[in-house]
C-alpha cells in the first residue's frame, strides 16, 4: 500500500514537463526507482512533434511551496501580436532542445539540474569596454605637441573559463559550485520564471549563477566590488546565499539574432516576473542580472518608496545647507557692520 506523501511526490515527479530543459519522469511502476540518470539532446530539425510544456498543475504543488506560476504572457503579445490563426515567423533559430528522463526524489536536485541544463547551453560570450592609451600628436598654439590620450573599443570577452577555475579552486563539480552556491528560495523563483518563458518560447539560458569573492575578482566589465556581490559575495553571506543570475536567450543562429532574442526575453521578465518574484533591478544599466523582488538588491533599485525617501532625504539635506548658509552670511554682515555704528568722543 502506496502512503499519500509517496504517491504526491511521485505524482509531482512524473507530471513535471519543461520545454527547452524537459524533465520527464516514467512512472514508478514502470522504472525502477534506482534508475540511472539519461540526457539526451533534440534538435528542433530532428524533433518531429515537440510538446510545449505546461506550468505544473495545482495538485502537484504540495511538495513545494509555490511550484505553481501563474499564467505568463505570451513573448509574441510583447514584441509582434499576429492574427489569431496565424503562425507567426520567427526572426531566430530554435534552440536545441534538452530532454532530462529520471526519477525525482528530491525537488531541490531536479532545479538545481535543470537550472544546470539552462547554464550549460548558453554562450558565455559578452562584449566589455576596453581602454587603450596611445601617444598622439597635436597642434597647439601653432606648434605640434605629443600628447596622451584614452580610447575606449567594445571588444569580445569570452568567459567560459572563469566558473571552471572558480569551481576547481575550492574543490566542487561545477554544477555544485554554479547552481548549488545560490539561495534555495531564488532557485525556486529562477526555476518557476525560465520554466514560464521557455514555455513561451524564449529559450532562456544561464551565464552566471553563484560567484564567490575570487569569481568576482576576476570578472570583467561592469561589476560589484569583490566581497559586494549579490551573486554570492561574503559581505552578502557567501555559499548558499546568491541572490542573481544573469540570463540571455539563446534563440538565433548568429550574435545578432540571439541578441534580438535575448531583449524580447527581458522584456517579458519585466512583464511576468514580478508574478514569480523575480525582476530585473538594474534595467538598461545591467540588463541581464536578475534578483528576487523582495530582496534587498530590488528594493534598494525598484521600489518608488524608497527613491522619494531618498530624494526628500536629499531635498531636507539641501534645504538645511542653504538655511545655514544664509545664517553664516546674516552673521558676518552684523560682525562687520557693528563698528561702524559706534561713538567715539
Amino acid at each position: 500500500m502506496m502512503s499519500s506523501q509517496q504517491f504526491t511526490t511521485r505524482a509531482l515527479c512524473r507530471s513535471v514537463v519543461l520545454a527547452g530543459c524537459v524533465i520527464a519522469w516514467p512512472a514508478a511502476a514502470a522504472e525502477p526507482e534506482s534508475a540511472t540518470p539519461v540526457v539526451a539532446e533534440v534538435t528542433a530539425s530532428t524533433a518531429t512533434a515537440p510538446t510545449p510544456a505546461q506550468p505544473l498543475a495545482a495538485d502537484t504543488a504540495l511538495t513545494t511551496a509555490s511550484i505553481t506560476p501563474s499564467a505568463p504572457l505570451p513573448v509574441d503579445e510583447l514584441v509582434s501580436p499576429t492574427a489569431a490563426g496565424d503562425v507567426p515567423k520567427s526572426t531566430v533559430a530554435s534552440a536545441d532542445r534538452v530532454e532530462i528522463l529520471d526519477e525525482c526524489p528530491d525537488i531541490d536536485v531536479c532545479v538545481d539540474r535543470y537550472l544546470w541544463a539552462l547554464y550549460e547551453r548558453a554562450p558565455k560570450l559578452d562584449k566589455i569596454r576596453e581602454t587603450e592609451r596611445r601617444v598622439v600628436t597635436v597642434k597647439r598654439k601653432g606648434r605640434m605637441v605629443r600628447v596622451t590620450r584614452s580610447f575606449t573599443r567594445l571588444v569580445d570577452n569570452d568567459f567560459a573559463w572563469k566558473d571552471p577555475k572558480a569551481a576547481e579552486r575550492v574543490g566542487q563539480t561545477m554544477m555544485e559550485y554554479v547552481i548549488g552556491g545560490m539561495d534555495r528560495g531564488f532557485k525556486m523563483k529562477l526555476f518557476q520564471t525560465l520554466h514560464a518563458a521557455e514555455a513561451a518560447g524564449l529559450a532562456p539560458g544561464i551565464t552566471s549563477g553563484f560567484r564567490d569573492d575570487y569569481r568576482q575578482e576576476i570578472a570583467s566589465g561592469l561589476k560589484a566590488a569583490t566581497n559586494r556581490s549579490y551573486h554570492g559575495g561574503s559581505l552578502r553571506g557567501g555559499y548558499g546565499h546568491g541572490l542573481a543570475a544573469d540570463i540571455v536567450s539563446v534563440n538565433g543562429e548568429t550574435r545578432a539574432q540571439r541578441w534580438v532574442a535575448t531583449e524580447q526575453l527581458w522584456k517579458w521578465v519585466d512583464a511576468n516576473g514580478k508574478s514569480f518574484g523575480v525582476g530585473r533591478p538594474y534595467l538598461d544599466r545591467d540588463p541581464p542580472h536578475v534578483g528576487p523582488v523582495d530582496g534587498e538588491e530590488y528594493t534598494k533599485h525598484r521600489t518608488p518608496a524608497v527613491k522619494v525617501a531618498a530624494a526628500e532625504t536629499r531635498k531636507h539635506k539641501r534645504i538645511a545647507a542653504r538655511s545655514e548658509h544664509h545664517a553664516a552670511k546674516r552673521g558676518k554682515a552684523v560682525r562687520a557692520a557693528a563698528p561702524s555704528s559706534r561713538r567715539t568722543g
